[in-house]
């Protein structure tokens, strides 16, 4: 998960975490402590060697469409298209599934945006070192790297909606990974970004639509009248 760091640029996360791990005097071994580092840098490396095989494998017929799919899940446009589509044409459980899996964006984007990219701070890559295709680009965000926003609102949509629609589980969650792998193609995000969003997305989506379904259960009739 590393990159060159440039003048004024903030170290990449896994460096300060290593350093973090190499000099802090806690009551572990050091030899703990160094490997857990050693891993961190490790990692890192392993990052940036699978991003720039992706940027350096030509795939002309991917090209278009991931830049496509990638624009399309700017500001979750597309689940909040899929989320209109359900709820337009999938009665009420579709009108269900289509508020847990809006109320689940809202949760992932504060979890996200508020928590994760703030703390982390990560540099996005460097897509010219990297040798990124011109054709794949899309505008590069502002917002720190880690982790992808994109690929933890698919994953937070999938989950949330798959408890209401179970038959649409395996699709949406197939439609956010084609997303964030799309974030690594067209080389705004490396690999963990990805990887992480997924499980951070996958996670906030699921309790958001336990939540619901628990506080569904709560108000039906037969819950309050019984007793």
């Amino acid at each position: 998960m590393g990159t060159t760091e440039g003048p004024g640029q903030t170290p990449p996360l896994e460096d300060r975490l290593a350093g973090r791990l190499a000099g802090t005097p806690v009551p572990a071994p050091a030899t703990a402590r160094t490997a857990a580092a050693s891993a961190l840098a490790e990692f890192g490396q392993i990052d940036l060697a699978v991003y720039r095989a992706v940027a350096h494998t030509p795939t002309p017929v991917l090209d278009v469409p991931m830049r496509r799919l990638s624009d399309a899940a700017n500001r979750a446009r597309l689940w909040l298209g899929i989320a209109g589509l359900m709820a337009a044409v999938g009665g009420r459980a579709g009108r269900r599934a289509a508020g847990a899996g809006v109320v689940a964006l809202a949760a992932d984007s504060a979890v996200v945006n508020v928590g994760f990219k703030l703390a982390a701070r990560r540099t996005r890559p460097d897509r010219d070192s990297a040798g990124v295709p011109a054709v794949r680009r899309v505008p590069l965000p502002h917002s720190a790297s880690f982790p992808s926003g994109h690929t933890a609102s698919g994953f937070a949509f999938a989950n949330a909606v798959g408890q209401t629609l179970p038959a649409a589980a395996a699709p949406l969650r197939l439609a956010a990974a084609a997303v964030g792998y799309s974030r690594v193609h067209t080389g705004v995000h490396y690999p963990g970004d990805v990887v992480i969003g997924a499980s951070i997305g996958a996670t906030v989506g699921q309790l958001v639509g336990w939540g619901l379904s628990r506080a569904t259960v709560s108000r039906s009739p037969g819950r309050r009248g019984g007793g």
